[in-house]
């Protein structure tokens, strides 16, 4: 998830955007922003879709590159 939360962060910072003027735009809450972009793995999905549809992206289902799996 951590990956999503950077992409979040750089394109909202592009955007000239605040945290807070992020969430207002995307009908999200602040809080759920700030963990979203501080890589907190227990974010909704669909609330994650939502913060993409900002910058015409979606989260879906991919492989999982094994090789950077530890263990």
């Amino acid at each position: 998830m951590n990956t999503i939360g950077e992409y979040i962060k750089t394109e909202r910072r592009k955007a000239g955007l605040t945290q807070e003027e992020f969430a207002m735009r995307a009908g999200l809450g602040l809080r759920f922003v700030r963990d979203l972009e501080q890589g907190k793995e227990t974010v909704r999905l669909d609330k994650v879709n939502q913060a993409l549809e900002m910058f015409g992206m979606q989260a879906v289902p991919g492989e999982i590159d094994r090789s950077k799996i530890n263990g």
